[in-house]
């Protein structure tokens, strides 16, 4: 099916105006369609950390739906986190998919370590801490070829963001799976907003 832009974005794009996504970022408009993202970043990984049934009681009885968590990536200092939830499997995990290709986001990487210094973009760049309801999650720069030390949905997380040396530490109710997602989200997200 033929994708046609709605947004002032998508028609940029559609156009060949904007060919990177990092020029789609520095824009400053939104990214409402994941068509854009399709164009500009084809080779994405995706990756569903959690089904869960969600149900709502209502007038005609108990509604049951499922809800996914996504999180998409391309290694190389891309990555975004998504929701989505509807009456079957099938389109939840399309919606989750989607909503994490508009939440798509640049992640800054550099050595931050002092045992390391070597100037290389493996790790974060310094410490930085995420929060989401009551989970924090802080991920501190680690030297090179320590791995990614963190529990198996943000390693998850910090994997397709591209990031290979990490130690992350958190705080709160981490079997909250979309919580502890978005929380490793923010904290990725922070590194990009460093104080020059």
């Amino acid at each position: 099916m033929e994708w046609v832009p709605k947004t002032r974005l998508g028609k940029l794009v559609a156009e060949g105006k904007i060919k990177t996504i990092d020029e789609a970022l520095a824009s400053g408009l939104p990214i409402k369609e994941p068509q854009i993202v399709d164009i500009l970043l084809p080779n994405l990984d995706e990756d569903i950390l959690e089904i869960s049934m969600v149900q709502r009681m209502t007038d005609s009885g108990r509604r049951t739906k499922f809800r996914v968590t996504a999180v998409v990536g391309n290694r190389n200092g891309y990555v975004g986190v998504g929701v989505g939830k509807a009456s079957q499997v099938a389109p939840a995990i399309q919606k989750a998919v989607e909503n994490a290709k508009i939440n798509i986001f640049r992640v800054e990487r550099g050595c931050g370590s002092w045992e390391c210094g070597c100037g290389t973009s493996h790790s974060v760049p310094f410490k930085t801490s995420g929060v989401c309801g009551s989970v924090r999650v802080t991920l501190v720069p680690g030297p090179k070829g320590l791995g990614i030390v963190a529990a198996d949905v943000a390693k998850r997380v910090i994997e397709l963001a591209g990031v290979r040396d990490v130690w992350s530490m958190t705080f709160g109710e981490t079997r909250t799976t979309l919580n502890f997602a978005m929380a490793t989200f923010e904290a990725l997200k922070r590194t990009c907003f460093m104080k020059r």
